[in-house]
C-alpha cells in the first residue's frame, strides 16, 4: 500500500537535485521462488528504508516479487521496474539482464510491473515511490537487473553441474542454451532445480571487456519489428468485452466546475449509453468513439467560473514582468556578494527573456480504460507512469482496497513527462465513470486531441532577467538571475520538495551553473497562476540552459572573446563540460569557414548528470530560421545502448527545437487558443537538421539519455542566428521573438 505520508517520505528522501554519482552501489537481499516449472528472482534494497517498513504487509503479499522469470519453455520475461514511452527503457533493462544472463533475444519479452516499493522503488528518488523520470531508468536498474540476471545464471550452472556431474567452471551458457561438451539444453530445462537452490551470497559480474550486449553499437532494440508492423498494442488498442468508450467535457476555463447539464439529446442520441457527471467535467458514455463524439456535441453544460483563471497569457506575463522589477521572493544560490560586484563592476549587461507555455502534445492522446471483475478485482490499463501512486488514487476514487486493484503498464505513444501527473487526471477519470454507471461494463476515456492540448499541465510559462558584471579586462565579476514563475510541485504529492520557497523544478540548471564566477546569485519569485503546470522533457532546463547559455555568448560578444573559448576557461573545475563541449566544437568544425549564408551557434549543459554539447549550423531563408546541421556530444556514463542513445539525442533536438522555433501555449480570457496541431506547431520533417552524436567514452555508471539531448539547441539556435542577424532572441518562441 503507498503511504499516506507519501509526500513527507518524497520531501526527506528525494534529493533536492538529483546527484546520482553520490548514490553508491548498494546491496540487495534475493528472494527466488519456483513457478510452474519455471524460476523466479527478485532483489530489495539490504538497507531497509521507511516505505519498506511501511509497505511489508502488502509487499510481502504482492505476486511480482522479481526482476526475471524464466518459464519451463526457456522464455525469458524481464519485470521492468521502469516506465517505456518510447525512449527505450523495456530494451535497456532487457540488455542488463541479456549480458548477464546470456539468455539471448529470441524467447525474451518485457512486462511493465508495480505494487512493490521495496523492489521496484526509484532508487535515485530515494526508493520511495516507483516511477519513471529524471532519466533515471538505467541508473535505478544497472545494478538491480544485472545482479538479478548474475544470480539466476549462477543457479542455473550449478543446477546443470549437478545433473551431469560435471563441475560447474565448466558449464556455458549463451544465445538461451546451457551447455557442456556435447550437452546442451535450454534455461527452462534446468530452472525448476534451481529454483530449489540455496542462493549464492554473492555473484559476480561479467568484466567490461567481455561484454557482447551493453556497449553494443549494432544491437537494434528488440522491439522495433512489433512496432514497424504495428503489432504493438497501446491504451489506444486495448479492447475488452462488451466495453464502452467516453470522452470528456472538461471545463473551457481552468478551476471551473459544473454547475448543471443537460443531456437529454444527447442520450437521445444512437449509440449513447450515460451522460454522467465526474469530478473532472461531464463524460459521454457510447458504444463507440463516433458515437460519444456524436453525444458530446449534443450536451449543454453550465459552468461555475467563479474560481477560475480568467486571465490570458498576456496579461499573466505583463504581471511576470512586473515581478522582475521586485526583489525575488527567495534565494536559490548565492555565492559571494553579487550586489555589490555589480555595484563595483566596469560594465553591467542585462537581459530579460519569455518563455510561453508548453504542450507536450504526444502523438497518442492521454487515454485509460478500467473494468470491475465478478470477484471485486478492479483493472485499469494505461501509461502509469507513476503506478503506485495511481494504483493509491484509484482506491480513494471507488473505495476498493488497494490489494484488489491491478494496474496494467501500457507502453504509451510519447509521454514528455504528460504521464507523471500527481492527480492521475485520466486513470481517475476511467475509474470514477465506470462507478458512475455502475460497473455494468468495462469503459475506455479516450481524449480527443483537443482535450489533450487544451487540458492544462503545461510547462510552466517563465521570465528572466539576468544581469553580469564585468571588468575592466572583460571577466564576469557578477553574475545575477531572477526568475518568475509557477511551481510544479506545490500543492501536490511532491509539495514537501518545495523548501525554503525553492521549487528545485523552478531552477534547476540555473542554481547548479557550472561557471566559474566568484559572485553568483539565482532568485526566485513564485506566481499564483491557475493554469495546471507539469513537468516537461528536461523541466527546469528547457529555460534555464536558453537564458544561460544565450547570455553568455552575448557577454563573449561584448568582451571580444569566442564562445568555446571563454566557456573553457570557466569551466577549469567541471572536465566533463569542458569535454563534450570540445568534442562538439572539433566535430563541427568550430572556427574554420562556413557556407555562406550560415552561422554555428554552440551550448553546453548538464541535466539529470548527462552532459550535452550542441553545435547548431543555421542560416535564414525568407526570414525563417532554418537549421541545417546538429552536431552533439554526450555524456551519459558506461554507454548501454549507444544506438539508443544517439536516438534519444536526434529525438531531443527535433522535439527541442520545435518548441524554440514555433511552439506555445496562449490563453484569451482564461480559455486555450490552441486545440490542435494546426495551431499548436512541433516540428514539421521538412524541418528536421541532420544529427550528428558523438558519445564519449566513459566508465562512469549509466546516467539519462531520454531528456539531456533539449536543453542544448535552443540557445545554441539563438547564439547562431545572433552571429547572423545581430539579433538576440529573448522571447520564445523564436517565430514571435524575431518580430520582437
Amino acid at each position: 500500500m503507498l503511504p499516506e505520508n507519501l509526500p513527507e517520505m518524497i520531501a526527506k528522501r528525494v534529493p533536492q537535485r538529483l546527484d546520482l554519482s553520490s548514490v553508491s552501489r548498494r546491496g540487495f537481499l534475493l528472494g527466488v521462488t519456483a513457478s510452474a516449472g519455471g524460476l523466479a528472482i527478485g532483489f530489495r534494497p539490504a538497507q531497509a528504508t521507511e516505505a519498506t517498513s511501511t509497505e511489508a504487509t502488502s509487499d510481502a503479499a504482492n505476486p511480482l516479487e522479481a526482476y526475471i522469470e524464466i518459464a519451463e519453455d526457456g522464455s525469458v520475461t524481464v519485470l521492468s521496474s521502469q516506465f517505456d514511452m518510447g525512449q527505450g527503457s523495456y530494451h535497456g533493462l532487457a540488455t542488463l539482464v541479456v549480458e548477464e544472463l546470456g539468455c539471448g533475444w529470441e524467447k525474451l519479452s518485457v512486462r511493465g510491473v508495480n505494487g512493490n516499493t521495496a523492489l521496484y522503488g526509484n532508487i535515485a528518488f530515494g526508493g520511495a515511490f516507483q516511477g519513471s523520470g529524471g532519466s533515471t531508468s538505467i541508473f535505478t536498474s544497472w545494478d538491480r537487473y544485472r545482479q538479478a540476471a548474475a544470480t539466476a545464471r549462477a543457479m542455473l550452472t550449478q543446477a546443470a553441474a549437478q545433473e551431469w556431474g560435471v563441475p560447474a567452471g565448466e558449464i556455458t551458457i549463451a544465445d538461451g542454451l546451457i551447455g557442456h561438451g556435447d550437452k546442451a539444453a535450454s534455461l527452462g530445462a534446468f530452472a525448476a532445480a534451481a529454483a530449489k537452490l540455496p542462493v549464492p551470497g554473492d555473484v559476480t559480474l561479467k568484466a567490461p571487456d567481455t561484454w557482447t550486449e551493453i556497449g553494443n553499437p549494432d544491437l537494434k532494440r528488440y522491439d522495433r519489428v512489433g512496432k514497424t508492423k504495428g503489432q504493438q498494442d497501446f491504451t489506444l488498442d486495448v479492447k475488452l468485452p462488451g466495453m464502452l468508450t467516453a470522452v470528456m467535457i472538461h471545463p473551457p476555463k481552468f478551476g471551473a466546475t459544473v454547475k448543471s447539464v443537460d443531456a437529454a439529446q444527447a442520450k437521445a442520441q444512437p449509440g449513447v449509453v450515460d451522460v454522467v457527471t465526474i469530478h473532472r467535467g461531464v463524460a459521454v458514455v457510447a458504444k463507440d468513439m463516433w458515437s460519444a463524439i456524436t453525444g458530446r456535441d449534443l450536451v449543454t453544460v453550465e459552468w461555475d467560473e467563479s474560481q477560475a483563471e480568467t486571465r490570458g497569457t498576456e496579461q499573466i506575463l505583463s504581471e511576470y514582468r512586473a515581478l522582475l522589477d521586485q526583489p525575488p521572493q527567495a534565494v536559490a544560490r548565492n555565492d559571494g556578494d553579487t550586489a555589490a560586484a555589480l555595484a563595483a563592476a566596469d560594465r553591467v549587461l542585462e537581459a530579460d527573456y519569455e518563455f510561453p507555455f508548453l504542450a507536450h502534445a504526444a502523438m497518442e492522446p492521454l487515454n485509460a480504460a478500467a473494468r470491475m471483475n465478478a470477484d471485486g478485482t478492479l483493472e485499469v490499463w494505461g501509461g502509469h507512469q507513476m503506478p503506485d501512486l495511481y494504483q493509491h488514487i484509484v482506491s480513494q476514487v471507488t473505495g476498493v482496497d488497494m490489494a484488489n486493484i491491478r494496474m496494467h503498464i501500457m507502453k504509451t505513444g510519447g509521454g514528455f513527462g504528460r504521464r507523471a501527473v500527481g492527480d492521475a487526471d485520466v486513470v481517475s477519470e476511467a475509474v470514477a465513470i465506470g462507478q458512475a454507471i455502475g460497473w455494468k461494463a468495462p469503459v475506455k476515456v479516450q481524449w480527443t486531441r483537443e482535450n489533450d492540448m487544451r487540458g492544462g499541465r503545461y510547462r510552466p510559462a517563465y521570465t528572466h532577467r539576468l544581469k553580469a558584471g564585468l571588468d575592466k579586462d572583460g571577466n564576469i565579476v557578477a553574475w545575477e538571475n531572477h526568475i518568475v514563475g509557477q511551481s510544479i510541485m506545490a500543492g501536490g504529492p511532491f509539495g514537501g520538495m518545495v523548501q525554503n520557497g525553492i521549487d528545485p523544478t523552478s531552477v534547476e540548471g540555473a542554481s547548479n551553473l557550472p561557471y566559474a564566477i566568484p559572485n553568483l546569485s539565482v532568485g526566485l519569485t513564485t506566481t499564483d497562476v491557475k493554469v495546471p503546470v507539469l513537468w516537461w522533457r528536461s523541466v527546469g532546463s528547457t529555460h534555464t540552459a536558453y537564458t544561460t547559455e544565450a547570455f553568455l555568448d552575448e557577454i563573449a560578444e561584448a568582451v571580444g572573446k569566442d564562445p568555446v573559448a571563454l566557456r573553457l576557461d570557466l569551466l577549469k573545475d567541471h572536465p566533463r563540460h569542458a569535454a563534450v563541449l570540445k568534442l562538439a566544437a572539433e566535430k563541427a568544425g568550430w572556427g574554420k569557414p562556413v557556407a555562406e549564408g550560415r552561422a554555428l551557434g554552440i551550448a553546453v549543459h548538464e541535466s539529470f548528470q548527462s552532459y550535452v554539447a550542441q553545435v547548431a549550423e543555421v542560416s535564414m531563408e525568407d526570414g525563417e530560421i532554418r537549421v541545417h546541421r546538429v552536431v552533439c556530444a554526450v555524456d551519459c556514463g558506461i554507454a548501454v545502448n549507444p544506438d539508443t542513445i544517439k536516438a534519444q539525442m536526434e529525438g531531443g533536438v527535433g522535439f527541442g527545437l520545435g518548441a524554440i522555433l514555433r511552439e506555445e501555449i496562449t490563453m484569451t480570457d482564461g480559455e486555450v487558443d490552441q486545440g490542435n496541431y494546426d495551431l499548436y506547431e512541433p516540428l514539421r520533417i521538412d524541418a528536421m537538421p541532420v544529427v550528428e552524436v558523438h558519445i564519449v567514452d566513459s566508465d562512469a555508471n549509466p546516467t539519462g539519455v531520454g531528456e539531456p539531448g533539449v536543453p542544448p539547441i535552443g540557445p545554441a539556435v539563438a547564439n547562431a542566428v545572433a552571429k547572423l542577424t545581430g539579433n538576440r532572441i529573448r522571447t520564445l518562441p523564436m517565430a514571435k521573438g524575431m518580430t520582437t
